[in-house]
């Protein structure tokens, strides 16, 4: 038996099973919870509590936005919020492996969970997350989501926001970056603590080529663009820092 149809009937049963179940629950979230439409207000009071850039779309290079679409959410600009898909196969393999091993939380849920839920979305906030992210993707567009998304995200040790983390890492505004190196700001917001180049190099080199690798199989890249990205070093050290970093 061919297992693909297979797996996907137990995606299909798995959504089925978990509308039905949560519907009154969501039904009461919607109207309980905050409408969205103060959405880009939240975002830029948390900007300017910590004194980082607050990116518009346009600020947002398209291999970067591809490369963290490939990391964090291959579905973000078809899904309306949450990714129905990515959340039945995360459900099917923690029950499988008897953990919580998979989140299934798409670009929009973590953007709603650093400015709505403070940075915590378990258990219950989990679901409060999820109705959040529907309603703020009616307020945003996708790329004033993603730049919002990025402009907060945790980037390392005591570092948001890739602005930031463009000018720690290689002493170079977002704009002037490479494949490798937007690669590797897409990677370490998974686990900051753990892929922060300044704390482990070797860690974050691994985590780039995963980040490439999954750019090659959405298409993004090609494999001799990737080879040529993992070769690149981790962080720019000494020289001149371009203007655009100063403090």
């Amino acid at each position: 038996m061919n297992p693909v149809p297979v797996a996907a009937r137990r995606v299909a049963l798995v959504l089925v099973v978990v509308t039905t179940l949560l519907a009154p629950s969501l039904t009461t979230l919607w109207v309980s919870t905050p409408s969205g439409t103060d959405v880009q207000a939240r975002v830029s009071a948390l900007t300017n509590h910590y004194g980082i850039v607050l990116l518009g779309p346009q600020d947002i290079p398209s291999m970067l936005a591809k490369a963290v679409v490939a990391t964090e959410d291959e579905r973000f600009y078809t899904h309306h919020g949450i990714d129905s898909v990515g959340l039945a196969r995360a459900f099917l393999y923690d029950v499988s492996n008897r953990c919580l091993c998979q989140g299934g939380s798409t670009i929009t849920e973590q953007l709603v969970k650093d400015v709505y839920l403070g940075g915590y979305n378990s258990g219950y906030d989990k679901m409060v997350d999820a109705v959040l992210a529907l309603k703020v993707e009616r307020v945003l567009t996708k790329p004033q989501i993603m730049a919002d998304y990025l402009s907060e995200i945790t980037t390392g040790l005591g570092r948001r926001g890739v602005s930031t983390a463009s000018c720690a890492y290689f002493q170079a505004p977002l704009h002037n970056l490479s494949l490798g190196q937007y690669a590797l700001l897409a990677g370490v917001t998974q686990a900051p603590s753990l892929y922060d180049p300044t704390v482990d190099p070797a860690a974050a080199v691994h985590r780039r080529s995963q980040v490439l690798a999954s750019m090659i199989s959405e298409g993004f890249i090609t494999a001799a663009e990737a080879l040529e990205a993992n070769a690149e070093p981790v962080l720019v050290t000494g020289g001149h820092p371009d203007p655009a970093c100063a403090p």
